[in-house]
């Protein structure tokens, strides 16, 4: 896939917040259930059926935001980063959970550590 100009990022993450939503609830519901079934406690959610079918699920969000080019790169809490290139230098623009807009990027050679506000 190639790089993301910041509006062609910000109008997929658009897109995607409906699938990142959806990720951070199964996320829960997964939590949830895993840990009732290694206590053998009871949960509303469920049990082996339902935890399995919540990883099924996660793993195709999962893919779905992979399959546009976007790099998820933390899970709990979410992290997307849109290959990008700013004054001819590789970055990462940066989407965290709980971000309100994509307004952050770092260089691609330093990580989340070198994070930065967009100019």
């Amino acid at each position: 896939m190639g790089l993301f100009t910041l509006p062609e990022a910000r109008h997929e993450l658009d897109r995607l917040r409906p699938v990142l939503a959806e990720i951070v609830a199964l996320r829960a519901d997964a939590a949830e259930l895993s840990a009732a079934l290694a206590t053998g406690e009871s949960t509303g959610l469920g049990g082996l059926p339902e935890f399995k079918a919540a990883q099924a699920r996660l793993d195709d969000l999962m893919s779905t935001v992979q399959a546009t080019g976007a790099e998820l790169k933390g899970f709990a809490p979410l992290l997307v980063d849109f290959p990008s290139e700013l004054d001819g230098v590789p970055v990462l623009l940066c989407w965290l959970e709980g971000d309100t807009g994509l307004d952050w990027y770092h260089r691609a050679d330093l990580g989340f550590a070198g994070r930065r506000r967009l100019p």
